[in-house]
C-alpha cells in the first residue's frame, strides 16, 4: 500500500496543485483514464472547500491531503482543520486563528454554509464512494475509485 501525503497553506492558488498531484498519483495507481478527470474535479472542490473553510475561521494550520494506493481502490483524503457543528474548537491560540476574522475579515456563516453544501454536493455528484466526517480536530472528506484491472497475457 503505497501513500503519498501532501500538506499546504490554506491559498487558492495550491488547489490546482493539489490536482495536479492527485490525477499523477492517481493513473500511477491505475485509475482508468476514464475517472482521471473526476478525480481531478473532486479534488479540487474537495481542497476548495478546506481553503475556504480555513480562510473563512481564520485558521492558518495547513489543508492535508493523502492518497493512498490500495489493492483494488485508491483513495484520497481531504483534511481540514475546523471543528464540525457542535464541536468544541481548540483555543484559538493554539491553532493560529482569531476567532470570528478569518483572512478576509469577518466571517459570514451563511455564505460558508452554501458553498459548503454545493461543494458537497458537486463532490458526491462526481464520485461513488465518498464519506464525510467532521469532528473537534477538524473534518475529512474520503473519496475512492477502482482500480483497473490489468490482464496479464502468457
Amino acid at each position: 500500500m503505497a501513500t503519498v501525503e501532501l500538506r499546504f497553506s490554506a491559498q487558492p492558488e495550491h488547489v490546482r496543485t493539489a490536482r495536479l498531484v492527485a490525477a499523477a498519483v492517481a493513473r500511477r495507481a491505475g485509475v482508468d483514464e476514464a475517472v482521471l478527470d473526476e478525480v481531478r474535479l473532486a479534488v479540487g472542490e474537495a481542497c476548495s472547500r478546506a481553503v475556504g473553510l480555513h480562510r473563512s475561521h481564520g485558521i492558518t494550520a495547513p489543508v492535508s491531503v493523502v492518497l493512498t494506493e490500495e489493492e483494488k481502490s485508491f483513495s484520497i483524503e481531504v483534511g481540514d482543520e475546523v471543528p464540525g457543528p457542535g464541536a468544541e474548537p481548540a483555543p484559538a491560540a493554539t491553532r493560529g486563528a482569531t476567532p470570528g476574522v478569518g483572512l478576509d475579515g469577518p466571517n459570514s456563516e451563511a455564505d460558508a454554509d452554501g458553498e459548503d453544501e454545493m461543494g458537497l454536493a458537486v463532490i458526491s455528484g462526481l464520485v461513488d464512494d465518498v464519506e464525510v466526517r467532521s469532528g473537534a480536530n477538524g473534518g475529512v472528506i474520503r473519496m475512492s475509485w477502482p482500480k483497473t484491472s490489468v490482464t496479464v497475457l502468457p
